[in-house]
């Protein structure tokens, strides 16, 4: 009973709020973009806010000093959910990436794998001897850590996924003071690799995605409808948006995906530019927040935690939103508790325990 009253005066409550505000908003969006099917998708959101929102409280409640001693283990038990999503994993339009446990219950361990990784990550940091200047040399274990997941999600294949790990992954890496010719040479290599990507790595659709992001307008009925009807969404609401559940583009069924990859779509069209400040608004809020207890975690495993969580939040977002707004490729990331989906939903929620449970030991008790 005291550990819980001390819990609940040291509880991270900007923290909590905006977090549970954005999933709000997310079921909000999400029930106006299904409007007009049959799917009662909105309920379901719910549904995987609810557990979410479960581990959320359970993960802040557990010291995360237990999570360092088996911050290992679990990035094992990660891989091996990758692994057999290879062997027993439910093929779905073309990609291999999710496991089917029962009748209406799965998961993709993908998404769940970016949390783990963070874990890995901060422990590998946090026990390393060396405080700052980092070669490549001190850099081989952490690319064994971040590798190995990678070419798993490649193989499913989930380009998107994978290159999320390894944004995540950097992130990390260049907040925790690696020598500016570690750096300047990385950024060589990936320079210099990017034939060889194109070549051996990507796929045709994956390629195809590139030009149409290069010209949309060469293949407006197909490859580049996404896009396009996206643009049209967004640019459509104006300053202040059609007003909620009047997204056009979206109630005739000409915005595709709208639900997973598009939400932000459906958003600007309803809410126009202030609703998107808003929510761009609250995204920032987030992950400010994460620097902020980086800075003031009372250990390096807390803080580099705070760091990926905040990688986490800010690649995805920035990722869902340039794609929908024609600033990348389309390559199927989705946005932070506004797309529908259970793993992650739940994934997000997780990451945002780990900050509450940093925020809530940064005084030691």
């Amino acid at each position: 009973m005291r550990a819980l009253a001390k819990l609940r005066q040291h509880f991270d409550w900007p923290l909590f709020v905006g977090v549970l505000l954005l999933a709000a908003l997310g079921v909000v969006n999400l029930y106006s973009a299904t409007a007009a099917t049959a799917a009662n998708l909105a309920r379901l959101q719910l549904y995987w806010v609810g557990i979410g929102m479960a581990g959320f409280l359970l993960v802040a409640a557990v010291d995360y000093r237990h999570l360092n001693r088996m911050a290992y283990l679990l990035y094992i038990i990660g891989l091996l959910l990758l692994g057999s999503v290879l062997i027993f994993g439910r093929e779905v339009n073309g990609a291999q990436r999710w496991i089917h446990i029962a009748e209406g219950v799965g998961g993709q361990p993908s998404e769940l794998m970016k949390v783990l990784m963070i874990l890995a990550l901060a422990k590998f940091l946090h026990d390393d001897p060396v405080v700052e200047g980092r070669s490549l040399k001190h850099m081989a274990i952490p690319f064994i850590v971040v590798g190995m997941p990678v070419v798993l999600i490649l193989r499913q294949p989930d380009l998107g996924t994978s290159m999320l790990v390894f944004l995540i992954f950097l992130s990390v890496m260049l907040l925790t003071k690696l020598k500016l010719r570690s750096i300047i040479t990385l950024f060589l290599v990936a320079i210099l690799s990017l034939p060889l990507t194109w070549t051996y790595l990507l796929k045709d659709y994956q390629k195809q995605r590139i030009y149409t992001f290069l010209n949309p307008g060469s293949d407006p009925g197909g490859s580049g409808w996404h896009s396009m009807q996206s643009i049209t969404a967004i640019g459509s609401g104006g300053f202040t948006g059609k007003g909620y559940m009047k997204s056009t583009q979206n109630q005739f069924h000409f915005l595709p995906e709208c639900r997973t990859d598009f939400p932000f779509a459906v958003w600007g069209e309803e809410w126009g530019f202030l609703g998107g400040i808003v929510l761009i608004a609250l995204y920032l809020f987030i992950i400010l927040w994460a620097v902020k207890l980086a800075s003031e975690a009372r250990d390096r495993f807390g803080a580099v935690l705070c760091v990926g969580v905040a990688a986490l939040y800010f690649w995805h977002a920035v990722i869902n939103m340039g794609m929908v707004t024609g600033l990348m490729p389309v390559v199927g990331v989705t946005l932070p508790l506004m797309s529908y989906g259970g793993s992650s939903t739940v994934t997000m929620l997780l990451a945002a325990g780990l900050l509450m449970n940093v925020s809530i030991r940064k005084s030691s008790f």
